[in-house]
């Protein structure tokens, strides 16, 4: 029989007492400093990774990584406006890691932090994902057997619990 701590946290967030779906309401939770760290993986057959380290990450639509990061944070700031029960949040800030954690699998990292109510997971998870979709729309004249995935959350601080290592230091 499971416990009545694991079934609260189990618990979906999203339902009001009607089963409807609802947004949560933040109101009543202090204002604190929030991060999350998620990553998605880009993999690419051999030949295009091979071709696209050779052309320093340039394709015929431009730099890559770079447009990379440009759409990712666009994808930050707006992600309230695409996953219906996100709160509209202030963005302290937003980073983007980006490596060959391979020979054929790009590693998206993207950290975001704000000091809110709530924290900021669905926007890191948005930014590291919008930016593996934008690599793809950047090299898929080169091959359509690219694959993205998985994304995932690496780390979060702030709010009821903790978990993983965020890359920056103490903030």
């Amino acid at each position: 029989m499971k416990s009545k701590r694991a079934s609260q946290s189990a618990a979906l967030t999203h339902l009001d007492r009607d089963g409807r779906p609802a947004m949560v309401d933040v109101g009543a939770k202090p204002v604190t400093a929030r991060a999350a760290l998620a990553r998605c993986r880009v993999r690419f057959p051999a030949a295009v990774a091979a071709q696209l380290r050779a052309g320093g990450m340039k394709s015929k639509k431009g730099a890559v990584i770079d447009t990379a990061i440009v759409a990712g944070t666009m994808a930050v700031k707006r992600t309230s406006e695409l996953i219906p029960f996100c709160h509209p949040l202030p963005i302290d800030g937003c980073r983007f890691a980006v490596d060959w954690d391979s020979d054929t699998s790009l590693s998206i990292e993207c950290e975001v932090r704000t000091t809110h109510r709530t924290g900021v997971e669905m926007e890191a998870l948005t930014g590291a994902t919008v930016a593996a979709l934008t690599v793809y729309d950047m090299c898929k004249a080169l091959s359509h057997a690219i694959a993205i995935g998985p994304a995932k959350l690496v780390a979060k601080r702030g709010g009821k619990r903790d978990f993983g290592a965020l890359a920056g230091a103490d903030a």
